[in-house]
């Protein structure tokens, strides 16, 4: 945490050194002590330090200097740091322009010089003041502060990129919080370059992408190394635990996502059924823990970095990026995961990002305060995004197209749910219809079984439907099911378009696809058990079939 500051300012350099000194002598270890002798550089500073978002505990000022007093410097000063306490250096003839001081510029106390022994004359009047500024004190957020509309889709995404790869951040909303507002001033900015992103130094980024925040917060998108042995495209689950063995076993390894690490487990509130943690985890930590894990063994992550295409050549996989760099490697794994399905209705469309969010709920909860929300979906994911929103929502209303939750839920959520009271499941129910101007409002559900269709206020829509695999990129010849899932190992068999392209004298491992070296582990292969720890399992078995082919190549 950075150390509020002690700021002095006098035209006399010795004056300056000597209070420079007893200040640091006595203080250093709780404030920060900054001097100078110009006051027009004092006030120049104090607008790049309230940028960067610098608290001033103390301003410290000689009466009499040649750009202006010290009363007018500090009454300039309080208008930037309005909280501050202000102390007057005086001579013993500017004593009475210090007592006028306290009453019309609110001067909080006048020091005369000169002021030794510090320890009688100095330190305690600084002690009071400190202290009582102290008592009234909270340390602004250190971090990127991020500036916009709530129901603004571009907003959405940022926050969503932001929370994905755990970097800590503040969210502003323009049109519900003071400081919002003051930041924009502070910074010359106006609501038309929403969203701005604030960095810790004070440096600025309209409109930024992600591409741009995640280079500013230290995410690396381009490789370092010009040949890997193991290439993981996807950093859910599966991936992150390929990554793991990969690098705990020698093996030069780089993790490549597009987005953040996690994949769909990354967003989960709450995973209960895990081994191992019997209070649960959030996929967040789970996440953190996993990503540690790995950079410990020396794995390179890459994100956010969008693979285009894949070519194999020989020995030597060659992943080719949407920017434009390359990755060629020995192996890959690919552990892509899936995505939410998104809903065929134009009305939801109009209100993605404003209303409407496929998962995000723990990014949005707290947007939707006492307000109602209603969730599409009735698997694990939604059961956990329910729990989760049902800490700030008024009620939490959740349509599924079948009778109930027992076909679709594991029954310790189904439990959860039934225990608590703002947590309703509406059955044989369809949303059909959103409804509001700039944002959500009211959505119109219907009943499957009477077509009844009712119409209610709702602040938040939250869509957990079905698995969409992603792998749509993927152009070579791999073997997909008809929903795109990849085939792999014996499973491949099954399909006739298997001994055109699987040339190898041996049977294909059991996690590999029908180009040979490739593997595919976690949610993205078909046949996959869709649980966080068979997708861990997945992915460290992935890499013992990874040793075996690079063993014979």
């Amino acid at each position: 945490m950075k150390l509020p500051i002690i700021f002095s300012i006098d035209d006399d350099p010795q004056v300056l050194q000597a209070i420079q000194h007893d200040l640091r002598q006595h203080y250093r270890k709780q404030y920060r002590i900054m001097c100078t002798t110009s006051s027009r550089e004092a006030l120049d500073a104090l607008t790049e330090l309230k940028k960067k978002g610098e608290d001033v505990a103390l301003f410290l000022s000689d009466q009499r200097m040649p750009d202006m007093t010290g009363v007018e410097f500090l009454t300039q000063a309080r208008k930037v740091f309005p909280n501050a306490k202000r102390a007057l250096l005086t001579a013993y003839s500017d004593i009475d322009a210090a007592v006028r001081a306290i009453n019309e510029v609110q001067l909080d106390y006048y020091i005369a010089k000169p002021w030794d022994p510090p320890e009688e004359k100095l330190y305690p009047v600084l002690d009071d003041l400190l202290g009582n500024w102290q008592s009234d004190y909270k340390p602004g957020f250190t971090g990127l502060r991020l500036v916009g509309y709530q129901f603004s889709p571009r907003s959405h995404e940022l926050k969503d990129f932001l929370a994905g790869n755990l970097m800590p951040y503040q969210w502003l909303d323009v049109e519900t919080d003071p400081d919002a507002q003051a930041l924009l001033d502070l910074h010359g900015m106006t609501h038309k370059d929403l969203p701005v992103a604030v960095l810790e130094d004070g440096t600025v980024l309209v409109q930024p992408s992600i591409q741009e925040i995640g280079a500013q917060m230290g995410l690396s998108p381009t490789a370092s190394a010009e040949l890997y042995d193991l290439a993981i495209i996807g950093a859910g689950p599966a991936g992150l635990a390929a990554a793991v063995y990969g690098g705990s076993e020698g093996l030069k390894t780089i993790l490549i996502d597009k987005r953040a690490p996690g994949g769909q487990a990354g967003t989960s509130s709450r995973i209960e059924n895990y081994l191992g943690f019997p209070a649960g985890l959030s996929g967040a930590e789970l996440t953190k823990r996993a990503i540690t894990q790995a950079k410990r063994f020396g794995v390179e992550f890459l994100a956010p970095q969008e693979v285009m295409s894949i070519e194999s050549k020989g020995q030597y996989k060659h992943i080719n990026m949407t920017d434009g760099s390359k990755v060629v490697t020995r192996a890959i794994v690919l552990s892509t995961g899936v995505a939410y399905h998104r809903l065929d209705n134009e009305s939801l469309d109009r209100f993605s990002g404003a209303g409407v969010y496929y998962g995000a709920a723990t990014t949005e909860a707290f947007a939707f305060k006492g307000q109602p929300v209603y969730i599409v979906g009735g698997g694990n994911s939604a059961g956990q995004g329910a729990m989760y929103l049902s800490r700030t929502a008024s009620d939490v209303y959740i349509c599924i197209r079948r009778p109930d939750l027992s076909e679709t839920m594991s029954q310790y959520l189904i439990d959860q749910i039934e225990k608590t009271p703002n947590i309703h499941v509406i059955g044989c129910t369809e949303v059909v219809e959103a409804l509001g101007d700039e944002r959500l409002e009211r959505l119109v559900l219907e009943n499957m079984d009477t077509h009844e269709r009712q119409t209610h206020n709702a602040g938040g829509l939250f869509i957990f439907i079905g698995t969409k695999p992603l792998t749509d990129w993927i152009e070579m010849d791999i073997i997909k099911d008809q929903k795109g899932f990849i085939a792999t190992g014996r499973d491949m068999g099954k399909y006739a378009e298997y001994k055109k392209v699987w040339k190898q004298n041996r049977e294909p491992y059991l996690l590999e696809t029908c180009s040979p070296g490739i593997f595919a582990a976690g949610d993205v292969r078909a046949g996959a058990m869709n649980r966080v720890a068979s997708a861990v399992g997945e992915g460290a078995m992935a890499v013992s079939f990874v040793h075996k082919y690079l063993a014979e190549n």
